[in-house]
């Protein structure tokens, strides 16, 4: 039996680079005690998020663009080691476009990237769309990864469950309602919502789920925290609650995922030929 120990962050990050990297390095170390080899921190967070969602335009210059093979991403990488470690950043795209991105890297580099294909809000005044989603192999498994909204989308986890995914990462940077809010974050409908879409993406796939988050408060938004680790039936292993901290959970993915399969298939009982609309077939 081979375990593996993994961890997803719920904190607070913002625009100032060198904290970021700072409060990043300190949860590296406190992952690196813990025996933690997979750590996925939130969406946005080196150089924080928008500051609302609710304007065309951000209300400062957004996030700073960090190139994919620029020195952000390499100091993130040293900082990482031999731990597999997920962050999200905003991406300055060769073509000249910003994208809101998710990048897994370790001490030898680069393992994956994925820009967030769908955007909330008025989030497409500030960065580009992605256009695919894809699972990719690592020292800790083979992984794929999103962001945020993108778990809205039943789509987006199948796609990286028939790539192969054991492991599905989201990284988010998930608000609290901007509506009726709750005083009490822990009722807060989004944090409901919030909650649901991970257990069901990972029951529906039977994979794991390892969902990070922003906390606290950054401009207009309040953040759900929520971070957690699920098991590919769905259960909850690990969970921050709306608070700032780890949600740190082991297990053997690969028993995991054979133990959740072995009866009820979803993957393998899938009838796409049925899944029609408009004459198209759905993948």
């Amino acid at each position: 039996m081979s375990t593996l120990r993994m961890a997803a962050v719920a904190a607070e990050f913002g625009r100032d680079l060198e904290e970021d990297f700072a409060i990043a390095e300190r949860l590296i170390k406190e992952s690196r005690a813990e025996g933690v080899r997979l750590l996925a921190l939130p969406e946005a967070c080196l150089g924080g998020y928008l500051l609302s969602l609710d304007d065309a335009t951000e209300l400062d210059a957004g996030p700073p663009a960090l190139a994919l093979d620029g020195p952000e991403i390499r100091r993130l990488a040293a900082l990482a080691g031999e731990l597999t470690v997920v962050a999200g950043y905003c991406e300055a795209g060769t073509d000249g476009q910003r994208y809101n991105s998710v990048v897994c890297v370790n001490g030898d580099g680069v393992l994956g990237n994925h820009r967030k294909v769908h955007q909330p809000l008025s989030e497409d005044a500030s960065y580009a769309s992605g256009d695919r989603f894809h699972a990719f192999d690592t020292p800790v498994g083979r992984i794929g990864m999103m962001i945020c909204y993108d778990k809205a989308f039943p789509e987006s986890a199948r796609a990286l469950a028939l790539d192969g995914a054991e492991i599905g990462v989201v990284v988010s940077a998930w608000p609290g309602s901007r509506t009726n809010a709750a005083t009490d974050l822990v009722n807060d409908r989004w944090k409901r919502r919030f909650d649901l879409f991970d257990q069901a993406r990972a029951l529906e796939n039977q994979i794991v789920w390892i969902s990070a988050n922003q906390a606290g408060t950054f401009g207009s938004l309040r953040f759900v925290g929520s971070a957690k680790v699920v098991d590919p039936g769905g259960e909850i292993l690990a969970d921050t609650g709306v608070e700032a901290g780890l949600a740190i959970a082991e297990l053997d993915v690969a028993q995991a995922l054979e133990t959740a399969r072995r009866s009820m298939g979803h993957l393998r009982d899938r009838r796409p030929e049925t899944y029609t609309y408009a004459g198209a077939v759905s993948a």
